[in-house]
Parts: structure tokens; C-alpha cells; sequence
């Protein structure tokens, strides 16, 4: 069973930076694709960065482009969420999900089954 496991929010001031990590344990990662989701207080969820491993892909939502980087680590098994230049709105609680699927590619609609558990990002002057 594939477990995902965020860390690294924390409160920051606005224009700060912050690196989210998500470590991906019980799944091979070859043909794996992550999403890294935010969801804030009284709003839907939305997906915010992807990358697919099978081609290292990536993908973002036009929100965050520029800012954030989302990068990979397979020996590790760990994705990285690089967040520059930090913004009030982008505050809310921050989940990685995953999928595996031969020549599987970014969608946040795609069948991601796996969850973490969240890391709380918190941008405030």
C-alpha cells in the first residue's frame, strides 16, 4: 500500500519562501505521477503543481507559475514543492497524492488514490 507523507509548511511572511516535501514509501516510482493539492478554509481543493515521472513532465496551475517548482528525487522517492515569493492567498493546507499508470501524464482529475495526511502553509505578515 503506497503511503505519502508531506512535510515543511510553516508560517511565512509574504514574498518568503518555503520547500514542501512528500515522501512516497510501499510503490515503485517508475511510471508514478504526483500532484501536490491545496485546499484552504470555505474553498474547494485545487490542484496546484504535477509531475510525472515517466517523462518528468510537469504541469501547474496558471495561479502559481513562476513561483513554485515541482521536481523529483527517485532514489529518494521524495517530490519537492520549491514556493517562492509567497502570497497571502496561497495559504491553506498542502497535500501530495499520487497514482501509478504506465505513460501516465499530469491531470488533476486523474485517479489519484493515494493521500498524505497535509502540511499547513500559513502566508501573513
Amino acid at each position: 500500500q503506497v503511503q505519502l507523507m508531506e512535510s515543511g509548511g510553516e508560517s511565512v511572511q509574504p514574498g518568503g519562501s518555503l520547500r514542501l516535501s512528500c515522501v512516497v514509501s510501499g510503490g515503485k516510482m517508475d511510471y508514478r505521477v504526483i500532484s501536490w493539492f491545496r485546499q484552504a478554509p470555505g474553498k474547494e481543493r485545487e490542484g496546484v503543481a504535477c509531475i510525472a515521472n515517466y517523462d518528468g513532465s510537469t504541469y501547474y496551475v496558471d495561479s502559481v507559475k513562476g513561483r513554485f517548482t515541482i521536481s523529483i528525487d527517485t532514489r529518494e522517492s521524495t517530490v519537492w514543492l520549491q514556493m517562492n515569493r509567497l502570497k497571502p492567498e496561497d495559504t491553506a493546507t498542502y497535500y501530495c497524492a499520487s497514482y501509478s499508470l504506465f505513460g501516465g501524464r499530469c491531470d488533476f482529475d486523474g485517479p489519484f488514490g493515494s493521500w498524505g495526511q497535509g502540511t499547513q502553509v500559513t502566508v501573513s505578515s
